[in-house]
């Protein structure tokens, strides 16, 4: 420690974010994190340069910028400049200055999804144990996440991607670097037209944790996403007991599906034209109603206080790690006021 910090030492714990920070970190073991990343992002070990950051600091940075709804990554490293509780969080001495926005953005590159998909199965492994429930219902829903860019027409969209591709051919023009978002979609929404992103949730039905997150262009029908929302958000042996939709997810394939891996299909019943509602399937869909609003619980914590309802990115690829590591974050936050505050009593033996 630094004289500086030995001097500060002496008010840690009067704040309130550094005693909410604190907890947060106290409530997850980090090592099994830093073993995950450090395979999946190798530090160089040459002794000209600066030595580089722990990847697990800059991890924790990724999670301080969703917890407080920092936008950018330059806002970020100025946060983490002049706030005293973000450096004691990321384990950075108080006379370092924070890692530059461009080292942040690099992490963001460098680890790819594969690498954050296993930091978030072994914190849902390490809430399981914690006796958080990851295994006994699922409740899928979507989303609409709004461009990061100024909505176009279609022609303007279509025309700016073969502008791209022809870019990409020639090899005399230099490429884009920062582009417009061509991956997003039209689509309509309560008589409104919407141009972006959708955004694919599974969660436990009881503690209401994020298993997965997929993303698509608006345009895609939530029916073609369920199986895969599904499939990817199976983290343990135990087979899944039931799946709850809304309509959006009603259709032969999807039944059949949920029928043939021995889940329970839990799919709100639509009408159609040569059939009605009957009385008994109204009232099954507002019991399935019942059970399924834990995920709207996720869509409305990370609307506004984190900035999920628009898109950061122009691309499904950077903007899909952003909402994994959305969902990460909200695991943590609310296991932690769940468990942490408030401990579940181990069963004796």
């Amino acid at each position: 420690m630094s004289f500086l910090d030995m001097e500060l030492s002496k008010t840690f714990g009067i704040s309130r974010t550094q005693q909410v920070l604190k907890e947060i970190h106290d409530h997850i073991i980090w090592e099994p994190l830093e073993r995950i990343l450090l395979a999946g992002y190798p530090v160089g070990k040459s002794p000209v340069g600066n030595a580089a950051y722990p990847q697990v600091m800059l991890l924790k940075a990724v999670l301080l910028q969703k917890w407080f709804r920092i936008r950018s990554d330059p806002e970020l490293e100025n946060h983490i400049n002049n706030w005293v509780s973000f450096k004691v969080f990321v384990g950075l001495p108080l006379g370092d200055p924070s890692p530059y926005h461009s080292v942040i953005s690099r992490f963001r590159d460098r680890i790819g999804s594969k690498v954050m998909e296993r930091i978030h199965v072994e914190i849902l492994g390490q809430l399981q144990k914690k006796w958080f429930s990851i295994d006994a219902g699922l409740a899928v829903d979507a989303r609409l996440v709004r461009s990061a860019s100024k909505p176009v027409s279609r022609d303007k969209v279509e025309e700016k991607k073969q502008e791209r591709k022809q870019r990409k051919q020639d090899p005399t023009r230099e490429p884009v670097k920062f582009g417009r978002d061509l991956e997003s979609d039209w689509t309509k929404r309560k008589n409104r037209f919407f141009y972006g992103m959708k955004e694919h949730a599974l969660i436990d039905v009881i503690s209401g944790l994020v298993r997965s997150t997929l993303l698509s262009p608006a345009s895609e029908h939530d029916t073609n996403y369920l199986q895969y929302v599904v499939v990817n958000g199976i983290h343990t042996k135990k087979l899944l007991p039931n799946v709850y939709a809304d309509k959006g997810y009603y259709g032969q394939v999807n039944r059949e599906f949920l029928h043939i891996n021995d889940i329970a299909d839990r799919i709100m019943r639509k009408g159609e034209q040569n059939a009605t509602l009957t009385q008994l399937e109204i009232k099954r869909n507002k019991m399935i109603s019942k059970v399924r609003y834990k995920i709207e619980q996720y869509f409305g914590v990370t609307a506004l206080p984190q900035g999920a309802g628009r898109a950061r990115f122009t691309t499904l690829a950077k903007e899909g790690w952003d909402r994994l590591c959305h969902a990460i974050a909200f695991n943590i936050k609310r296991s932690y006021r769940v468990g942490f505050r408030n401990p579940v009593p181990v069963p004796v033996n």
